[in-house]
């Protein structure tokens, strides 16, 4: 190892930048643009997963993020300088939704390595001769970067390097100094597959061209690189349920590290116009929720990562609570549709009913067989002190009220009333007929996309055109908004109030 007494300002200055991303960027933005890059706390995440990345602590990552927010900026340019600094045999393919915006952003980082403040600090980092195409090019040490569009033919460059696994001795050292953790970062990083926004927005609707990059992702991208050690980077704004980053996550997971970082920081229980901007420096909270009026799907999709579908949404966003308010008499009761084919889910769900509506208390959603959800539900019923439960079964709903009871008998649950019926009626008509009554009496609990994220999923991308592959939660709400204010005189108890004052 080098002494410290040997150390060249230019030595420093250079391992500083090698050391950290945000450093990295804020030193050539201000040799670039001779203004200083305005950091946010967004940028700090960023900056942090790509540092993790060189260092070879996550290989599949994901980062979504609004347009205009940095992304390309430290994802694409900065990384891939920044790595070619580290080691300059690395090799990069970098994608996008068209050709001229990845060749741009090839043409920016070559550029920068051909600059004059790049090169007095790794001047190792050359450019082969002959390296003028915008769409592949390469360094003397072998690296190189291939740009091309997402959806084309990507062929003749793998990135990344062929397998140069470290040895255990290095692995196991955990009291490695900064020169000597590059160094090591400089034998294990050896380039990345860098896709930035693989689609447009204005394409995302479309299935044919979402396919085009799925498919190709599956058939073509994921198999260029030349280790299984090769990072493969995402960076887009989400914009359909089923946009690369949907499919990878639903295709291959377990596998992504994802940095969700929406434009409004909402906690627990709060509502948008109580959130909090994530970089006010580009859009106060004002100004975002001005956005969200004026188009609310285009809003959750690009700017709060949160992608809904374009074909109507059934229900307009729940009403939350955190407290049942004083509403005068209250009563105790659950709906429970049955799972009548072995793709159903089963939904049971506890409320209370007041005059202001209907207030979830618990959901069982699952698809679980009888002998599981029999007990379940008895003890979901005994537990919130339900006094009417209906259950409603086209199949076998008959059977698993009488056994839900005996468990009841069990639980010493003797105050709830369990009824089964047959529902003739058409399931979509009840739910479009009643949609809008649905919204107006449920009361859902706050963080109940937390509590119950596949019941939520399922709520809040329900369509009223399309295939839905599911609409059980959807016909339980139902059943909930029709039976409001049914054979209450009989299930009245005044003390709830004071159970959740």
């Amino acid at each position: 190892m080098t002494t410290n007494a040997a150390f060249t300002r230019r030595d420093i200055v250079a391992l500083w930048c090698k050391s950290s991303i945000m450093n990295y960027t804020q030193y050539f933005f201000q040799k670039q643009y001779s203004r200083s890059f305005v950091v946010g706390d967004h940028h700090v995440k960023i900056a942090k997963a790509l540092d993790d990345v060189l260092m070879g602590r996550i290989t599949r990552l994901i980062i979504n993020i609004a347009p205009r927010y940095g992304k390309t900026e430290l994802a694409v340019k900065n990384l891939i300088s920044a790595g070619l600094a580290i080691n300059p045999a690395s090799k990069f393919i970098h994608l996008s939704y068209s050709d001229d915006l990845a060749l741009d952003n090839s043409e920016a980082v070559k550029d920068l390595v051909q600059s004059e403040a790049y090169q007095a600090l790794f001047p190792d980092v050359q450019l082969k001769q002959g390296s003028g195409a915008k769409n592949k090019w390469y360094t003397t040490a072998g690296g190189g970067v291939y740009a091309r569009a997402a959806g084309g033919q990507v062929t003749g460059f793998g990135a990344g390097q062929v397998d140069n696994e470290p040895n255990d001795a290095q692995l196991q050292d955990d009291e490695l100094e900064l020169e000597e953790m590059l160094a090591l970062g400089g034998e294990l990083f050896g380039g990345a597959l860098i896709i930035d926004d693989p689609i447009k927005p204005d394409d995302a609707d479309s299935e044919i061209k979402r396919e085009r990059v799925n498919n190709r992702f599956d058939s073509t991208i994921i198999n260029r690189v030349n280790s299984r050690n090769t990072p493969i980077i995402i960076i887009m704004q989400r914009l359909h349920e089923n946009d690369l980053c949907g499919h990878v996550l639903a295709n291959y997971p377990g596998e992504w590290e994802v940095l969700s970082l929406p434009c409004i920081i909402v906690e627990e229980g709060q509502s948008l116009q109580q959130g909090k901007a994530l970089w006010e420096f580009k859009h106060n909270l004002n100004e975002l929720l001005k956005m969200n009026d004026i188009n609310p799907i285009n809003f959750g999709r690009q700017y709060m990562q949160n992608p809904q579908p374009k074909e109507g949404l059934m229900y307009r966003p729940f009403k939350e609570y955190l407290n049942i308010p004083p509403a005068g008499k209250t009563y105790r009761k659950a709906y429970v549709d049955t799972a009548d084919t072995g793709k159903d889910y089963l939904c049971s769900i506890a409320y209370v009913e007041t005059d202001l509506g209907c207030y979830i208390q618990d959901v069982l959603y699952t698809q679980d067989p009888m002998e599981i959800t029999e007990p379940d539900t008895a003890r979901q019923l005994a537990t919130y002190r339900v006094t009417d439960a209906k259950i409603e079964s086209n199949n076998g709903g008959r059977g698993f009220a009488r056994n839900v009871e005996a468990h009841l008998v069990t639980l010493k649950a003797f105050d709830c009333k369990v009824s089964w019926f047959h529902q003739g009626d058409n399931k979509q008509a009840r739910i479009f007929t009643n949609s809008a009554k649905v919204n107006m009496l449920i009361h859902m609990p706050a963080g109940w996309e937390k509590m119950w994220p596949q019941f939520h999923k399922h709520i809040t991308t329900y369509t009223k055109k399309g295939n839905n592959p599911h609409d059980d939660a959807e016909d339980c709400l139902t059943g909930i908004a029709e039976n409001f204010g049914i054979n209450n005189e009989s299930n009245i108890d005044d003390s709830i109030i004071g159970m959740f004052g």
